[in-house]
């Protein structure tokens, strides 16, 4: 039995949906560049979250508009959003993750400073409309290098569990 049809629809559904999805990251980022909060929060799902670089969560597309046109008529005021996707791997047919990162680009600025580079995780669904943000969260790009278990600092932290436990300081290890 040849499935060659089946397999090709499948194939030309997730290209579709992919080139959908990377058209999506595109707009949020030129509704950004346009401080169009309204198209902005238009790309989220009503019951959306959202968590920013510093940890703060937002929820709701509404909330979304609210807080992105005060940064637009305030903080951000002019800001371009400048990125790419990383990566798209679905999770469903209508529920894909996907890695970008992207930076505010402040007006006065020709160039991105490097530590203003942020990784974005979106949670994308397909609404009846469109693929949507379900969820987002954007944190810095910071890379912290993990010591090595024989490395000074993490020989440090090992005799400071060994003191702490000795005398009887921080938590208790359970079953013991």
């Amino acid at each position: 039995m040849d499935r060659t049809p089946v397999m090709n629809e499948t194939a030309d559904r997730t290209a579709t949906d992919d080139a959908q999805i990377r058209a999506l990251f595109q707009d949020l980022m030129q509704a950004w560049t346009d401080n169009d909060a309204a198209a902005y929060a238009a790309l989220f799902t009503e019951d959306s979250d959202y968590v920013s670089y510093d940890g703060t969560r937002a929820t709701g597309r509404a909330e979304h508009q609210r807080n992105h046109d005060k940064l637009f008529r305030g903080v951000l005021a002019g800001s371009a959003l400048v990125g790419e996707v990383e990566s798209v791997r679905f999770i469903t047919p209508d529920v894909a993750v996907l890695h970008g990162t992207a930076s505010v680009l402040m007006p006065w600025r020709s160039r991105l400073p490097e530590r203003r580079l942020s990784r974005q995780t979106l949670v994308l669904a397909r609404t009846p409309v469109a693929w949507r943000v379900s969820a987002i969260h954007n944190g810095r790009v910071r890379p912290v290098t993990v010591p090595e278990p024989d490395s000074f600092p993490a020989r440090m932290s090992q005799l400071m569990s060994r003191i702490a436990r000795t005398i009887g300081l921080g938590r208790r290890r359970s079953g013991r």
